[in-house]
């Protein structure tokens, strides 16, 4: 792998790229290919799962998009610093009987030099919704990139 650009150390501009970037790949709800985003001995916290290099990630989201179906996620950048990167996020999904859920949720990044994220760290909350309460609809427009979420 020769890297994934932009790379740190990072201005708001390229933090925003990478936010970005993250949300598309997590839409396309493709383990394998969100998983090369990340180091090969990358480490994260999902809630309270610890998981630890691509094979675990590439698994730990296969069991993700098993159970939280028709998933659409919005990620909004909320600080960077160097190599570090803060987000919120809301996503959307439903579960196998039907029953809606938005989630709620901060992650802190950590990037290697070569643009790789090499920590993740998420705290999530869920509610559930009805479907008629739902305002995420699969991936951003390219005109809604950027757009601020709300807080509830």
């Amino acid at each position: 792998m020769t890297g994934r650009p932009p790379f740190p150390p990072f201005d708001e501009q390229t933090a925003a790229q990478k936010v970005q970037a993250a949300e598309d790949a997590w839409n396309t709800r493709d383990p394998e290919r969100v998983a090369l985003a990340y180091t090969e001995d990358s480490v994260w916290r999902n809630r309270g799962e610890f998981v630890s290099g691509r094979a675990e990630i590439t698994e730990f989201l296969r069991r993700k998009w098993q159970r939280e179906l028709d998933y659409a996620l919005r990620k909004e950048l909320w600080g960077f610093r160097g190599n570090r990167i803060g987000v919120r996020f809301q996503y959307e999904c439903h579960d196998e009987t039907g029953q809606w859920w938005r989630s709620y949720g901060n992650e802190l990044w950590e990037f290697s030099e070569d643009g790789l994220m090499r920590r993740r760290e998420a705290s999530i909350n869920d509610i559930r919704i009805t479907e008629a309460e739902r305002r995420i609809f699969g991936p951003r427009a390219p005109e809604e990139h950027g757009a601020p979420l709300p807080i509830h």
